[in-house]
């Protein structure tokens, strides 16, 4: 068996590319029911979700639609809708 030698990135450099584009669904955040658990922030693999101003903002330059911040979320505070394009 032959081991392909992987490369090594710098770290920050996914800032670069935004992935949000092909998503068929995005996470929509109802703040009234949100409690600042942080769960949605913790969970996201894109870093889509980021605390602006004292309230949880998702990024869908970055956000894949994945859904993991919705299935996490303690306070069903946040649902998946379709993308309208």
């Amino acid at each position: 068996m032959e081991i392909t030698i992987g490369a090594v990135v710098r770290g920050g450099t996914s800032l670069g590319y935004t992935t949000g584009s092909w998503r068929d669904q995005r996470p929509v955040l109802e703040m009234e029911k949100c409690k600042d658990c942080g769960t949605c922030e913790s969970v996201c693999p894109d870093s889509a979700v980021h605390v602006v101003e004292n309230a949880y903002e998702i990024d869908y330059d970055y956000c894949k639609g994945c859904g993991l911040c919705s299935y996490e979320c303690p306070a069903d505070a946040i649902h998946m809708i379709r993308e309208e394009k």
